[in-house]
């Protein structure tokens, strides 16, 4: 049974998130059979401070996960974000090698070494975690399709790297090995979380997703299918509550349920309350706003911008985000099928602050019989050349 078993691990600031599920060769959707979760301790914007509080929360979350599914788990997919995740653009060429002109893999590879090459100073104390081809042009003209079986004299390719702090993939790692799971492979938490939280058709049309943490903001931009652009923001949700608690003078307890809605016996002025997270979102949608314009997305996104996250919680967020980035808004919300199969676990897993444990499971299963991620990270770098394609649903 092991062997039809996938686990996805979510080490968030906040909160550690575990998902376990059954492969279903039949829908191909991972039927989540197990979840667990834990307050994240040793963490701060995504990295590890303390390893062994670290290694304990993931611990708890662990052994809730195996008691709820009644399977031991001995390895998993995970995530990594925090403010290390960055993105690196580059662009690079190679003549091919084949007499008859006609463009292989080796010549693909080779344009990608070139790009990465060309990076080569960004990427010091930095490793490589995904490879995300953005583009081929064929002696100048850009290559509609895949540039494999075509014709030319020479390849270019622009590549989007994703990347993260060497030592903070390592201490997560570690952190997570530590416990006895064995990490299959790592992938970006905001591009595992579109997995669950967007369409097909909003990824072609243009969308951002963006996940409001604890003490973070991500990112990711899709356009054609495919993600253009990540970026992580040192701003989260725990900032709205602290501006609550030094607003109202009141404990950090009681501001973070007033955030949320779930706390109305408390006599506060209610325009005060809306000044206060209205103020901070609008610096959150800023932030995202700069980085739009820096990539010229911004106002051309037609699936507009769709939030998930803890901090999507708060009553106005789709309005604020509406009036900042003139786009279209909304709230995550789990694709058909995924909440179909989210249901099963009676509430267990509500929401699409899950989406990125799971968005790892599926991942998961798109990967059983392929040779990339965390066995190229650990080493050289995560070479996704066919990964694309494999973009879900």
């Amino acid at each position: 049974m092991t062997r039809n078993i996938t686990t996805g691990i979510d080490i968030g600031t906040y909160q550690i998130k575990v998902v376990v599920t059954k492969n279903d060769k039949n829908t191909k959707i991972p039927k989540v059979i197990g979840a667990g979760f834990a307050q994240s301790k040793g963490l701060r914007h995504g990295y590890i401070i303390n390893s062994n509080d670290t290694i304990h929360s993931i611990n708890t979350a662990i052994e809730q996960a195996e008691k709820s599914s009644g399977v031991k788990i001995k390895k998993a997919f995970i995530s990594i974000g925090g403010v290390g995740l960055e993105e690196v653009c580059s662009k690079g060429s190679a003549v091919i090698s084949r007499a008859d002109s006609e463009i292989t893999d080796l010549d693909i590879e080779k344009a990608i070494r070139d790009s990465e090459k060309k990076v080569e100073q960004k990427l010091i104390n930095r490793k490589i975690l995904h490879e995300i081809p953005i583009c081929y042009k064929i002696d100048g003209q850009i290559a509609l399709g895949k540039p494999q079986g075509m014709k030319g004299s020479k390849i270019e390719a622009e590549i989007l790297f994703i990347i993260c702090l060497e030592q903070h993939l390592n201490d997560l790692i570690a952190a997570v090995e530590e416990t006895g799971i064995v990490v299959e492979d790592v992938m970006a938490s905001p591009i595992a979380g579109s997995f669950v939280t967007l369409s097909k058709a909003q990824k072609i049309a243009g969308s951002i997703l963006a996940n409001i943490g604890a003490e973070t903001v991500s990112i990711v931009v899709f356009e054609n299918n495919i993600p253009i652009s990540l970026k992580v923001f040192s701003i989260g949700s725990t900032d709205i509550t602290n501006d609550i608690a030094l607003g109202f003078k009141i404990p950090l307890e009681d501001a973070e349920q007033i955030k949320i809605g779930l706390l109305s016996n408390i006599n506060f002025p209610r325009k005060k309350l809306d000044e206060i997270i209205t103020a901070r979102l609008s610096d959150i949608f800023e932030l995202i706003e700069a980085h739009l314009k820096k990539i010229g997305k911004n106002e051309l996104l037609p699936a507009g911008i769709i939030i998930t996250g803890g901090g999507s919680g708060i009553a106005t967020i789709e309005d604020i985000a509406r009036a900042a980035l003139k786009l279209p808004s909304k709230i995550a919300l789990l694709n058909s099928g995924e909440s179909a199969v989210f249901g099963q676990m009676r509430g267990q897993v509500r929401d699409s602050s899950w989406a990125v444990a799971y968005g790892l499971c599926i991942w998961g299963v798109s990967t059983e019989n392929e040779s990339m991620g965390i066995k190229i990270a650990k080493e050289t770098g995560g070479n996704i050349i066919n990964w694309i394609k494999r973009f879900l649903p």
